[in-house]
């Protein structure tokens, strides 16, 4: 059996890091429905193949880390280490005896081997850059996480935006619209919203400048 694991949400200042992995004997299946890298698909795509994919898959699991829980664990590790950790915790329940991750370290193969010690058996493992891309046992895991991620931050969408009346944005700090739902809720509330990542240095830097006082507010 061979499992594909893969993430979404690394980056972005709100939301959860979700983490999916997918248990399959082959991946021709995955193929015939067209699996592909879900950055290279429209979210219409992804919403329409999330649920064939786990009707092929013979076990799938998906961890959704909130950003509370995140800034928690990066008081005591790197995000490198959490996604170790996380990828592992998924890799230990489906038990496959190959298994394709998406490298997120600069270093693929030393991703590889740090999950392989966080697991009580060894499988072979294949750890590359782009891996979602490459394989479509990851592609399909790929897809599995942006869905879910998506529809979380659908969630915190509609429980933040009515007190702004301004839309929220993708959550990537990168977003003009993440950037202005930020600073309009951090000058009106006078802190962070929920479901942020605080240690993000985005989100430091806005209560940063909110404690600065410039020339023309004297």
């Amino acid at each position: 059996m061979i499992c594909g694991a893969d993430e979404a949400g690394r980056g972005p200042c709100f939301g959860p890091l979700v983490v999916a992995g997918i248990l399959v004997e082959n991946d021709e299946e995955l193929i015939r429905i067209g699996v592909a890298d879900s950055k290279q698909l429209t979210p219409r795509r992804r919403e329409q193949l999330a649920p064939m994919i786990q009707k092929i898959a013979s076990k799938y699991e998906i961890i959704a880390l909130p950003a509370g829980d995140i800034d928690d664990l990066r008081k005591t590790m790197t995000l490198n280490e959490l996604e170790v950790f996380v990828y592992s915790k998924i890799i230990e329940k489906l038990k496959p005896d190959v298994c394709y991750v998406d490298a997120v370290d600069v270093k693929e193969e030393r991703f590889g081997r740090d999950i392989l010690s966080h697991l009580s058996y060894k499988p072979r493992m294949i750890s590359e850059h782009k891996a979602d891309a490459k394989y479509p046992v990851v592609g399909a895991a790929s897809i599995l996480a942006k869905v879910k991620r998506d529809e979380l931050v659908r969630r915190i969408a509609s429980e933040l935006e009515p007190k702004l009346n301004i839309p929220l944005g993708s959550g990537y700090p990168s977003d003009p619209v993440t950037k202005k739902f930020l600073k309009t809720w951090v000058t009106q509330f006078g802190s962070l919203p929920p479901h942020v990542r605080q240690s993000w240095e985005t989100c430091q830097q806005l209560i940063k400048n909110k404690g600065t006082k410039r020339l023309d507010d004297f």
